[in-house]
């Protein structure tokens, strides 16, 4: 059975005989791309491997409950980043650090740490920039910079107003572009 339309894959999930392979295609479909999203947030390969685990387990028990009120990739979207932000609240806990302080010096190290780090690729930069912004500022960048949201599928995923998710790009713009001037 070829990829279908998320229409077609939705209709084939909900029959019992074509659950199985409508719910395999529609993960080879989004399950890049999910990955990446979450790589970007959790920044360690095991860890993102570990997050796309979860997000693929309450997708397979939350689709027969998807209304289709939104795109589907918007709500895989959804529940990719919020399984990233419980990740990263509980690793938070854990290391009984802010993440917003300390947390982004955390993940910084995480990312120098890296077995492909190297310091003078724009590419690695770019991610140190990223880690040293706030959580929300590096979630919406994160989503703009890479995924190149549109701000109302944003809005959705996040569910927080178009102009507020402007504003924290904006900054968020600031930050890295002030954090490559000055490193």
């Amino acid at each position: 059975m070829p990829l279908q339309s998320d229409a077609e894959l939705l209709q084939a999930f909900r029959v019992p005989e074509t659950r199985e392979s409508a719910y395999t295609q529609l993960i080879r479909k989004y399950q890049e791309r999910l990955y990446w999203h979450i790589r970007r947030l959790v920044v360690g390969h095991d860890d993102a491997n570990d997050v796309l685990q979860n997000v693929l387990i309450r997708v397979w028990k939350g689709l027969d409950g998807f209304r289709s009120d939104s795109q589907l990739f918007t709500w895989l979207y959804r529940i990719a980043t919020n399984e990233c932000l419980t990740f990263l609240e509980q690793q938070k806990r854990r290391l009984s650090i802010s993440l917003d302080q300390e947390g982004s010096a955390h993940l910084a190290d995480r990312v120098r740490a890296d077995q492909h780090f190297d310091a003078d690729k724009a590419e690695w930069k770019l991610q140190l920039a990223i880690q040293e912004l706030p959580e929300k500022q590096r979630l919406v960048f994160t989503l703009r910079y890479y995924d190149e949201m549109p701000y109302g599928e944003m809005s959705q995923v996040l569910e927080t107003s178009e102009g507020a998710l402007k504003a924290s790009y904006h900054h968020a713009v600031k930050k890295v572009e002030d954090f490559l001037l000055n490193h």
